[in-house]
C-alpha cells in the first residue's frame, strides 16, 4: 500500500480561525479526516505532520525518504521564502505536490511567487479543503503511473498433433 504524506506549514493548525474569509471554517483535523477517508476509498495510507517550523518540516521530508512514497505540501508562508524546504524536496526525490487553500493569484503580489513551482509535480490552489483532495488524487496517480508495469505473460504455445 502506497503511503501519502500531507504536509502542513506555519500557521495551518488555525485553520477554522484564521481569517475563514480566506481559507473556509473547517480545521487541520477536518482536512485530515476528510484526506484520510479519501486516501482509504483510494487505498493508500495517508499521514499528517503540521509545523510552524521550517527546521521541523525539512527534518520532516527527510524522515519520509524511503518510507513516503509522495508528499501533498502546502508550505503556507513558506511557499514565498524556504530555500530549504525546496532544498530538501530536491534532495529526498519523493514526487510532491504543492497545494494551497486559497488562490494566491488574487492575493497579494507577494504571495504569487513559489520557490517550489518549478520542482514539485504540480501545484493545487483556490479550491479550499478541496485543494487537499485534488492534490491526494494527483499524488496517488503520480506514484502509481511511475511503478513499472510487471511483464506480461505469454500465451502458452499450443503443441503440435501431429
Amino acid at each position: 500500500m502506497e503511503k501519502i504524506l500531507l504536509l502542513h506549514g506555519p500557521n495551518l493548525n488555525l485553520l477554522g480561525r484564521r481569517e475563514p474569509d480566506v481559507y473556509g471554517s473547517q480545521t487541520l483535523d477536518d482536512v485530515v479526516r476528510l484526506a484520510r477517508k479519501l486516501g482509504e476509498d483510494l487505498g493508500v495510507e495517508v499521514e499528517s505532520y503540521q509545523s510552524n517550523s521550517e527546521g521541523d518540516l525539512v527534518t520532516r521530508i527527510q524522515k519520509a525518504a524511503g518510507v513516503i512514497d509522495a508528499i501533498v505540501f502546502n508550505p503556507g508562508a513558506y511557499t514565498h521564502t524556504s530555500i530549504a524546504l525546496r532544498d530538501a524536496i530536491l534532495g529526498v526525490g519523493i514526487p510532491t505536490v504543492e497545494v494551497h487553500l486559497s488562490n494566491v493569484h488574487k492575493r497579494e503580489s507577494f504571495r504569487r511567487q513559489s520557490v517550489l513551482a518549478d520542482i514539485v509535480a504540480g501545484q493545487v490552489l483556490g479550491f479550499g479543503v478541496e485543494s487537499y483532495l485534488l492534490g491526494l488524487r494527483a499524488a496517488v496517480s503520480l506514484v502509481r503511473s511511475q511503478r513499472p508495469t510487471p511483464p506480461r505473460a505469454r500465451p502458452a504455445r499450443k503443441r503440435s498433433t501431429r
